[in-house]
């Protein structure tokens, strides 16, 4: 490499490195240590197809995948006898191959969703051509179940796909299982597909035994979740954990590579999964839960300071996001805030300690 480029290369990454202070606004965890496996960036590691069947391409990590998505189907409560997943590039390729496996399930099926819902969801639902319905949302992003009855009843002869979040992009908020599978009962609407758009939440809230249940266990078929925000990766990556009987309707098998290809992109990254199960196995289910208990701790450290300072600063339970009135443009470009109708959030993810707060806090009131 010629000076020139080695000076470009050098400058991006003090750039990088000086942004990664201050960086408030999005839920990724910048505080991982990957060094160990360094050496593995020496080689082409692919998982195309099937993570459950061999392929006659061996530079891949599958054993490593099929520990990892062993642990969420775990988490997640996932049937031992019925359950499948793989590593995704991140929690909207997870909600679209949950999205098509519904659809291959219930090709007329309607897809209900919130106004909060992310929007790779709408982008997902265009992708595969299905029909949908957005649901108002309360003020704090939850959905609204009488909404929900009002759609449903309109629209009863047909199944229904739904999409609940766990944990909105801007608030947090959580769609209440519970409360959706009694609106379809009383709706009576026996053809239902449940999907839970988990992304940064899903992780933690697992673990969390005073936290409202989203798994398999309360009925629902498919949840997705982001690899490279609580746990943290330096590669964006995801994992979906669905019913293996929905799986196997859309398996096809591809001699050359000698395996079935069940996923949406074929080849895929082989270097995720080890990077999430060094992670898994770094910390362990006690470790991640007091990796989450922290974050919980320093939002609501975040909030009452936020309280005392007179700002409107608020949060949902179980929650790591606090939202306040959006601050001037340059405080949002300094410590990269996230805004949306007027408001702003942190997301008090790991890495985030209270003194980082203290300091975004003492620029908010100079400002």
């Amino acid at each position: 490499m010629n000076n020139e480029n080695k000076n470009r290369l050098d400058t991006y990454i003090s750039k990088v490195k000086e942004r990664s202070k201050n960086f408030l606004g999005y839920p990724v965890s910048i505080d991982f240590d990957y060094s160990e496996l360094y050496p593995l960036l020496k080689y082409p590691l692919n998982n195309l197809g099937d993570p459950l069947i061999e392929s006659t391409y061996d530079l891949n990590s599958r054993s490593i995948e099929r520990e990892v998505v062993q642990f969420f189907a775990d988490i997640f409560k996932a049937p031992t006898d019925n359950s499948w997943g793989y590593v995704t590039n991140g929690g909207s390729e997870g909600n679209l191959y949950a999205l098509y496996l519904a659809r291959e399930l219930y090709p007329h099926g309607m897809v209900y969703y919130s106004e909060s819902t992310h929007y790779c969801i709408h982008k997902n639902i265009h992708l595969l051509n299905m029909q949908s319905i957005v649901i108002r949302c309360n003020e704090k992003g939850e959905m609204d179940y009488e909404d929900l009855k009002d759609a449903l009843h309109l629209h009863r002869h047909q199944p229904a796909i739904i999409v609940a979040n766990i944990g909105t992009t801007m608030t947090e908020a959580k769609d209440d299982i519970s409360k959706i599978k009694d609106v379809l009962k009383k709706s009576a609407v026996r053809s239902h597909y449940i999907h839970c758009d988990a992304a940064l939440a899903g992780t933690y809230l697992a673990l969390l035994e005073t936290a409202p249940a989203f798994d398999f266990s309360q009925g629902v078929d498919s949840v997705a979740i982001s690899g490279h925000k609580f746990i943290g990766s330096p590669i964006p990556c995801g994992v979906v954990i669905v019913k293996k009987s929905y799986k196997e309707r859309i398996g096809q098998s591809i001699p050359y590579i000698g395996t079935l290809d069940t996923t949406i992109t074929g080849s895929r990254n082989g270097h995720s999964p080890v990077f999430l199960w060094y992670a898994i196995k770094k910390f362990g289910k006690d470790g991640l839960k007091a990796r989450a208990l922290e974050c919980i701790e320093v939002a609501n450290y975040t909030e009452k300071k936020m309280k005392e300072m007179g700002i409107d600063a608020w949060k949902n339970d179980h929650a790591i996001t606090v939202i306040f009135p959006k601050p001037k443009d340059e405080l949002c470009r300094k410590w990269q805030l996230a805004s949306e109708n007027g408001l702003s959030h942190i997301i008090c993810m790991p890495g985030v300690k209270k003194e980082n707060i203290d300091e975004f806090l003492l620029d908010l009131k100079n400002s």
